[in-house]
């Protein structure tokens, strides 16, 4: 398994919690999840980082309101599309 591979993983994984409503803890993996994404997009092409930046200001909206649906689904659905044009661009 590749490393965006597993990132995909684990934003599917956070996702989850979020949906299932275990909010503190989503929360504390998913600064893992962040961190991890921007380690693999730091070095992708600038449209992607421009992405990267816009979807994650919409994550963290979502956190800021206690949003978690909302949360869930920029990360299992957005997220990863970045996640996925990154591994294509590389």
């Amino acid at each position: 398994m590749t490393t965006i591979e597993q990132c995909v993983d684990e934003c599917r994984q956070c996702a989850g919690l979020f949906r299932l409503g275990r909010d503190v803890e989503a929360a504390l993996d998913m600064v893992d999840v962040f961190e991890g994404a921007q380690q693999l997009l730091k070095a992708a092409p600038a449209p992607i980082q421009q992405d990267w930046a816009f979807v994650l200001t919409q994550m963290l909206d979502c956190q800021e309101r206690q949003d978690w649906l909302g949360l869930a689904d920029w990360m299992e659905y957005e997220l990863i599309e970045v996640l996925q044009k990154a591994r294509l661009a590389a």
